[in-house]
């Protein structure tokens, strides 16, 4: 994490959010940018840290819909590229 930035604002003060660990790696979890509320998940070990114009929406959807138990409220209803709040599942 003291090496990531945020690659749209370029912030480094990164929040990180575990969802599944194991005992060398995160598995699966969230990394949110605390200035432009931009969340990446974490798929199978891999921070997703792509630019908005390359995101998958409906994965991202999907992911949040799946861990939404975990992930803070602001970040479902208004994080960025997507968020919940205009998505049925």
């Amino acid at each position: 994490m003291e090496i990531l930035a945020c690659p749209i604002c370029k912030n480094p003060e990164l929040e990180l959010y575990i969802f599944k660990e194991d005992e060398i790696e995160i598995e699966t979890g969230l990394i949110v940018c605390s200035k432009c509320q931009r969340y990446y998940p974490i798929r199978r070990t891999i921070p997703v840290m792509l630019p908005d114009d390359l995101r998958k929406k409906e994965e991202d959807l999907k992911f949040l819909s799946s861990y939404k138990e975990k992930i803070p409220i602001e970040i479902l209803t208004e994080g960025k590229p997507f968020s919940l709040s205009n998505y049925s599942n």
